[in-house]
């Protein structure tokens, strides 16, 4: 049987504490005993169902944490503050000092500076790498490597992460494979094909309504235990912890989830088509021109589509930053960094999202100045919303303007 990430998370039944259809929100920063020894127990995490200090868990964090594991279909999760708050606390868990981590070139700008520049303060080393070369990824593991990690389609470049292959990789070398899903929530399920860790930024597609920050981390029972553990969790220690009335509002935005991608994907599939046709240099891997078109295809849950995500190159950072400010004044989108809003947002992320790159390395990975960065949103009329992207690249010389065709009168058929 397929694997069906939203009937796993609209499954699942919570009730409020006056039987309400919503969970009741955990007020507090700490809870009560009738037991001193209970107590105890609690902070040992040899007491379920009990609540110690919100920091540690919270009823409204592990609902919404279990909720998201249904979706990625691992065992449970842990939610946190925001999506670094995920990433950093995973890999420092992973790796101590001497280790070595494999990772895509092509990843979040935080995640590339966490990597870059501060894991080598703690003696943990990085070899960035074309995810896309399965021979490129193998050869650059060492006797330390201790972690694979990639995004399941990168951010900015949209390169897709052969995962069935990277597990293979993985088990042959002892290694954990961790994928930051946050491009692809629903449309692609990392752990089903293979992956141990699986990370989000709750702050994108998932909550899908910016306004709140937030991350998790979906794995195995013992994983997520390790990381929660008071003498020496990654988690409990830094202390990124989610607050419990964001992880309520989350936890209910995540049940339109599937609806709302299924509507990102329509509009840019549309739009990708269309920019295609037109002759820009477009990238999205709903197209066949994408080079792992197919990749996608045979790791999809074909029902939620190819994502929101995708970019052209107009040549310039002059001509890509004229275009967002006149597509934003057309009330086209919003000239924003982030992704997953119901409006368009669109950067040009050489000098935003991905700023943390060295600009030399910006150009070895193929990242240009002229690129911009769409997060489609849910448009109802997308064939509008194009006609008037077009408008503003022709204004702006980026295309030609159409010749009018001119039809003919009542009188010259006459």
């Amino acid at each position: 049987m397929a694997f069906k990430p939203a009937n796993n998370i609209q499954d699942l039944q919570y009730f409020g504490e006056f039987g309400g259809v919503n969970p009741s929100i955990s007020d507090s920063s700490t809870y009560t005993f009738l037991s001193a020894k209970t107590m105890f127990d609690t902070f040992e995490g040899n007491a379920d169902g009990c609540y110690l200090y919100s920091r540690h868990s919270s009823p409204s964090n592990l609902y919404l944490g279990e909720a998201l594991a249904a979706m990625e279909g691992t065992e449970t999760a842990n939610v946190s503050a925001s999506g670094m708050g995920a990433i950093t606390p995973v890999l420092l868990q992973l790796c101590g000092a001497g280790d070595h981590i494999v990772s895509s070139r092509t990843i979040y700008g935080g995640t590339y500076a966490f990597l870059k520049n501060f894991v080598p303060r703690l003696n943990i080393e990085t070899s960035f790498v074309d995810i896309t070369n399965l021979e490129a990824v193998e050869h650059a593991i060492t006797e330390n490597t201790k972690v694979l990690y990639c995004e399941s389609v990168s951010n900015p470049l949209l390169e897709v992460a052969d995962i069935k292959g990277l597990a293979d990789i993985a088990k042959r070398h002892n290694l954990k494979l961790v994928v930051d899903n946050t491009f692809s929530p629903l449309s692609i399920s990392p752990v089903i094909l293979g992956a141990d860790v699986v990370i989000h930024s709750l702050t994108k597609f998932i909550n899908g309504s910016s306004d709140t920050v937030g991350g998790v981390v979906c794995g195995s029972q013992e994983f997520i235990n390790a990381l929660r553990n008071v003498n020496d969790g990654a988690s409990m220690l830094l202390g990124s912890t989610m607050d419990s009335v964001r992880a309520a509002s989350i936890l209910k935005n995540l049940r339109t989830l599937h609806i709302r991608m299924q509507q990102h994907s329509h509009n840019a599939m549309y739009l990708a088509e269309k920019f295609e046709a037109d002759g820009l240099k477009t990238v999205y891997p709903g197209l066949e021109s994408h080079p792992s078109h197919n990749l996608f295809k045979s790791m999809m849950n074909e029902k939620y589509g190819f994502g929101g995500m995708l970019t052209i190159d107009v040549g310039s950072l002059d001509k890509a930053n004229e275009l967002m400010e006149m597509m934003q004044d057309k009330n086209l989108g919003y000239l924003a960094v982030s992704l997953g809003f119901y409006k368009t947002l669109f950067s040009a992320p050489g000098s935003s999202t991905s700023s943390e790159i060295p600009e030399d390395e910006q150009k070895e990975m193929g990242l240009s100045d002229g690129l911009i960065r769409f997060s489609i949103g849910l448009d109802a009329d997308i064939e509008r919303t194009y006609k008037t992207m077009r408008t503003c690249m022709e204004t702006l010389n980026i295309l030609d303007p159409r010749e009018e065709i001119i039809k003919p009168s009542k009188l010259q058929n006459a």
